[in-house]
């Protein structure tokens, strides 16, 4: 009887995360990021695109890799990850997957005629909270997203979808993992930097002074200065990703 309803449990739990919708559509906008506005200027359009709706998971990646077995563990070459790339973690299959290098995760989304979002895009999708399309200058936002930066980092990882979505349907922006971004060692990009590549003058995080104004800004600053501390093949306990879709 109770492998009966254990294997029920099992199926329900599958069925249900193979039910949950794997992207959503951000419409387009404007948006001003912490970094990046130029003198005289007020924001940035955001053009509309696809973003997964939760990082991938270890099973994601794990059916990556049958597929792929050049970026396992075993096979993958030292130019694209560090040692401690695809380190075992405390986790279940639907945890995001971690100790991914930004070359791996690159890989994961371009097998999935997708990108890793740029860091405009995933700000923008970032300042959402609940009710709200913008949420940066919220107050009880910003504490809470401050409350997670502050908690000891943790041996296990949770599983997705446990905290509610934000105003665009995205889950687990905040409070789980870290996430790559396509252009994660610049500050921000242009505003179509999927099209041309071209970068702002005094966007690289080397090329001018960067600090944290306010409570509200303090966060935000915490990310980019993550972002700023990383190379491509370098790997985190707490660092996965997820990824985006052009339309």
């Amino acid at each position: 009887m109770k492998s009966s309803l254990a294997a029920l449990f099992l199926i329900f739990s599958f069925s249900t995360f193979a039910q949950r919708p794997k992207s959503q559509v951000i419409p387009q906008g404007r948006f001003t990021p912490l970094y990046g506005i130029e003198k005289d200027q007020k924001d940035f359009e955001i053009k509309s695109f696809r973003l997964d709706t939760y990082p991938v998971t270890v099973l994601d990646f794990k059916r990556f890799l049958t597929s792929n077995p050049e970026w396992s563990k075993e096979n993958i070459k030292s130019i694209y990850a560090d040692k401690n790339y695809l380190t075992p973690k405390k986790s279940s299959n639907y945890s995001p997957v971690v100790y991914i290098s930004w070359f791996a995760a690159n890989a994961y989304c371009k097998s999935k005629q997708g990108r890793l979002p740029s860091t405009l895009e995933w700000e923008y999708v970032a300042a959402a909270s609940e009710t709200l399309s913008d949420a940066s200058r919220s107050g009880p936002f910003v504490d809470k997203i401050l409350a997670w930066y502050s908690r000891p980092e943790s041996e296990t990882i949770q599983t997705i979808g446990k905290e509610k979505a934000n105003f665009y349907g995205i889950h687990d922006l905040h409070g789980l993992v870290w996430e790559w971004t396509g252009d994660f060692n610049s500050v921000i990009m242009t505003s179509d930097n999927r099209g041309d590549g071209d970068k702002q003058n005094g966007m690289f995080c080397g090329s001018g002074s960067i600090a944290s104004r306010t409570k509200e800004d303090y966060a935000g600053f915490v990310r980019y200065s993550l972002r700023s501390s990383l190379q491509a093949n370098y790997t985190l306990i707490n660092l996965g990703f997820r990824c985006a879709y052009d339309l």
